[in-house]
This record gives C-alpha cells, sequence and structure tokens, in this order.
C-alpha cells in the first residue's frame, strides 16, 4: 500500500465509517479485515489506518460513502423551454441560476440543454463530477422523450442503432423505442452518451423526422421522475451514490 493514503492526524478508518452509518466500529473493523474497504482506489486491510473524510475517497463494497454529504451538492432541475442552460446571460434571458436560488453553492451545470428542449439538467459544486458526467468516454446515457410527426417506420430504428453520418462525424443511438402514436404525432424514446449540440434534433432530422418537442428524461441514473417544469430537488442518498458510481468516483 502506498503511504500517501495514510493521512498523519487523521481519524481512524473504522470510527469514520461508523459515524457515517456504515456498520458500527466493530462490524467496520470486519469489513476492512476482508478486504472490503478502499480508500483513494486502494483496498485497506490495516485496523490502525487513519483518513482525512473530507478530503479522501472511500468506497465499502464498490460504493462511495458520504461523510458529510452537504459538500457533495448535485442539484436536477427541470428546465422549462426558454431558458438558457447558463448561470448567466448577456442578453436578459432566463437562466439556470434562475432555477437554483435557493442553493448557496456555486454549481456549475453538467452540459447544456438548447433552449427550445426542457427536462433534466444537473448542477453540482463538484467540478471533477461535472467533467466526468459530460466527458463522453464514461458513456454516461441521456434519455430523451421526443414528439415527431407521422408513425416512425422499423426502420428508423435499425439506421440510428446501426449509426448514421452528421456533419461532426458519426453517432449511433445506444438505445430506441417508440413509446406511442396519438394520431399523427408519435412519441419516441431515445437514449445517446453523447452530449454534442442539439444531438438527438439532428439525428432525428437525419432519419425524415424532425423533432416538434424534445424533454431529457434521465441523465443516468437520475430521472425526472415528478420534477415539475422550473422546480429543482437536490440528489442525495443512494441516487447521489449511484451517480458518482457511474463516473468511477
Amino acid at each position: 500500500m502506498r503511504k500517501d493514503v495514510y493521512v498523519e492526524g487523521g481519524i481512524r478508518l473504522q470510527k469514520a465509517l461508523s459515524q457515517a452509518g456504515v456498520a458500527s466500529r466493530r462490524a467496520a473493523e470486519t469489513l476492512i479485515a476482508e478486504g472490503r474497504v478502499q480508500v483513494d482506489g486502494q483496498v485497506v486491510r490495516s485496523q490502525g489506518i487513519r483518513i482525512d473524510p473530507h478530503k479522501q475517497s472511500v468506497h465499502v463494497d464498490g460504493e462511495r460513502v458520504f461523510f458529510d454529504e452537504a459538500k457533495h451538492v448535485v442539484i436536477a432541475v427541470n428546465k422549462p423551454v426558454g431558458v438558457v442552460s447558463t448561470m448567466s446571460d448577456p442578453e436578459g434571458r432566463p437562466t439556470l441560476a434562475d432555477l437554483v436560488v435557493d442553493y448557496p453553492e456555486r454549481l456549475y451545470n453538467v452540459g447544456r440543454l438548447d433552449i427550445n428542449t426542457s427536462g433534466l439538467l444537473l448542477l453540482t459544486n463538484d467540478g471533477e463530477l461535472a467533467n466526468r458526467l459530460a466527458h463522453p468516454s464514461y458513456e454516461v446515457p441521456k434519455t430523451y422523450v421526443a414528439r415527431v410527426h407521422g408513425e416512425v417506420k422499423p426502420y428508423v430504428k435499425r439506421k440510428l442503432m446501426e449509426g448514421i453520418e452528421l456533419e461532426d462525424g458519426p453517432i449511433k443511438a445506444d438505445a430506441f423505442r417508440v413509446i406511442d402514436t396519438y394520431g399523427d404525432i408519435t412519441s419516441v424514446e431515445i437514449v445517446v452518451h453523447e452530449g454534442r449540440n442539439r444531438l438527438v434534433r439532428r439525428m432525428m432530422d437525419q432519419v425524415g423526422y424532425p423533432v416538434r418537442e424534445l424533454v431529457r428524461t434521465a441523465f443516468g441514473p437520475i430521472h425526472l421522475d415528478r420534477l415539475q417544469p422550473g422546480n429543482s430537488r437536490r440528489v442525495k442518498g443512494n441516487a447521489l451514490k449511484a451517480l458518482y458510481s457511474c463516473v468511477g468516483l
């Protein structure tokens, strides 16, 4: 084990786990002895290790332990159409900052939705989390529901799943399905893991079905659920752990 895992003057690992509610101190000692605890990505078995829970990452059975959840702020917002995906706008248009006025932390938005697209956006005070969630190499799925004109033919799914060529390079959907058709309007669900500008709209244009309305319904393990347009909620508990886990943090 590298020496830099140990923190002089820190708190004993089993005590930190106990205070975080993971297990009693005795049970935490068993977890450590069984090699089920990692500190900064390294398995630890020493009962004498001391850590700084505010600066080091600790996982038990592969799941991130949050010792102070208040320091890891992630906000889910339902961005309405007409709101720009920035924290300020020189043109005076409504921004994401207007949706998170109740949160004093300095927040960064994870990617963007174009002004005519509504739905789930995440904001966080954790720059590393924001970078990983936005980077295509981590392949975090983003789920959208689009409404288009007409009946969507079977070839559309095949083309999108096999891949199409856009002006900025090839792209393929991770998943695609028709939800329903009502009159001459069809709702489809499409999943992608890239975040290129207006990507879903351009993909649907390419297969002959321009998007009338577009909503992002999920970002990785976080779902819009019943969050209403213009509202926000704090991501916490198991949902927060799942979000960090999906990008290896």
